[in-house]
């Protein structure tokens, strides 16, 4: 007689899959292998011990670090294999992006080339701990990847590229969600198939959109914070209001990123709807064919004012060089329906076109200078209270496809100049009071916000040439 040997169990610890849900209508924590931190090329940590794996739940430290290093795993597991040879994290931040779990008390979290950092508040007798939501943590963890590959990005004076990083962030908590099959199976359910409505993956971050509309009911979706299920058109930001409603389209970075996040969202239903089996093996096959061309096209796409365009124009671009431009309908169709590009903009994308310009695009790296394609702006301080002249990074790349959003009547945007779009963002800044401005750069008609409850994206600085002020960002939030 054969004794059998007993398999040994595998270590697990509780988590959110992408979101503890808003009261009262939360999700339950499942089982997930104990994450492993150190996942190159996007190695993470967490400040603070690590707790033993002994299955602890909703509400305890021990279970918010597991969620938080679950969702950190995942994020660099899904965007590692996608992502350039060699492509390591911004200088600033060191080997691992490390995380910090209990920042204050905030309804916040945010991503400052140092680290990610998660706040928490009691709302209506909940305790809303911002490192509990996956999706949450996977999109700061989003903007980290965006700076490794363009940080250029980081203080670029344009709406386009600040927006561009917070759908970025939408996006990395998508693809991260998607990577789970129990998740793909769930969505699928959800909408029957048909990946473009509202779902459990496309709404972002439902428990800290429900804590932020107790106190500001119109200022975030009915439903989560933001849902990359959405019709938002695209419209030049620089004609577009500095802040608003959550049903109405701003120039306010995370207003603005819808209009790409939904456009993302189509590509993803529209690139399922190509596979062969429209399974949950087919959903994880579009999603990385999706990722794969963001990935592409961020790294190759020029930084200019017209941002999204030249983004939108590289996918397809990228889509050609891969896949022969398998999924040229539906990349087209997306950015159309949103805007990004125009009809005329759209067609111009040609394979001749592609095959032209591909060295060029083929030959762009990862990472480079901060500064690398911007063009110093140099603005009068007074007219912000501010006692120099301010130098603003604007975008000033070559445009590498004359390409343009639609615009609303009919036929293509024409893109603003830099000098216009990076002074239209600064004025944004400065009536949302994201700005800080110390004391001694501060004149007598200075009208500096200093609310303590309003976090301040962006200070005005010496400059680095030692002439001046400069505007330099700290965080995206």
């Amino acid at each position: 007689m054969t004794v059998q040997q007993q398999q040994p169990t595998m270590p697990t610890v509780l988590v959110y899959e992408d979101d503890p849900g808003f009261p009262p209508q939360v999700n339950m924590p499942v089982p997930h292998p104990v994450p492993h931190l150190d996942t190159q090329p996007f190695p993470t940590a967490i400040a603070g011990n690590a707790p033993q794996p002994d299955g602890a739940g909703p509400g305890t430290e021990a279970f918010r670090y597991w969620v938080a290093a679950d969702a950190l795993s995942r994020a660099s597991q899904t965007w590692g294999p996608l992502v350039p040879t060699g492509t390591q994290w911004h200088p600033t931040v060191g080997r691992a992006l490390t995380a910090h779990l209990d920042a204050g008390d905030d309804l916040n979290a945010f991503y400052d080339r140092r680290g990610v950092s998660f706040f928490r508040h009691t709302v209506a007798g909940v305790t809303v701990a911002a490192c509990e939501s996956s999706e949450v943590v996977q999109h700061e963890t989003g903007h980290a990847i965006l700076d490794a590959l363009r940080p250029q990005l980081f203080n670029a004076a344009s709406a386009e590229a600040a927006a561009l990083h917070e759908a970025f962030g939408d996006v990395s908590a998508l693809l991260s969600s998607l990577r789970l099959e129990s998740l793909r199976t769930a969505v699928l359910a959800e909408t029957q198939g048909n990946l473009e409505l509202s779902s459990r993956v496309s709404r972002m971050a439902e428990q800290l959109g429900w804590a932020i509309r107790q106190g500001a009911p119109n200022a975030v979706d009915p439903d989560c914070l933001r849902n990359l299920s959405n019709s938002f058109f695209y419209r030049d930001p620089v004609q577009l209001p500095p802040s608003g409603p959550a049903n109405t389209l701003s120039s306010e970075s995370h207003s603005f990123s819808r209009v790409f996040s939904g456009a993302f969202l189509k590509i993803v239903a529209g690139i399922f709807r190509q596979q062969d089996l429209q399974d949950q093996a087919g959903l994880a096959r579009a999603a990385e064919i999706a990722g794969q061309l963001l990935v592409d096209a961020v790294v190759a796409a020029p930084v200019v004012s017209a941002y999204y365009a030249q983004v939108a124009g590289h996918m397809i671009a990228a889509d050609q060089r891969r896949f022969g431009g398998t999924y040229g309908r539906s990349l087209r169709s997306a950015f159309i329906r949103h805007g990004i590009l125009s009809l005329e903009a759209a067609t111009s994308i040609t394979e001749p076109e592609v095959t032209r310009r591909g060295a060029a695009m083929a030959e762009a790296t990862p990472g480079g200078a901060d500064d690398e394609g911007l063009t110093p702006v140099t603005v009068h301080g007074a007219t912000y209270g501010v006692t120099q002249p301010v130098t603003l990074s604007a975008p000033a790349e070559e445009r590498r496809f004359g390409i343009a959003g639609s615009s609303p009547d009919g036929g293509s945007v024409r893109p603003a100049d830099p000098e216009r779009v990076a002074t239209s963002y600064l004025e944004d800044l400065f009536r949302r009071g994201r700005v800080h401005v110390p004391e001694e750069h501060r004149s007598n008609a200075a009208f500096v916000d200093d609310s303590p409850s309003r976090l301040k994206t962006h200070e005005i600085t010496r400059s680095a040439t030692g002439e001046g002020l400069a505007l330099v960002r700290r965080c995206f939030d």
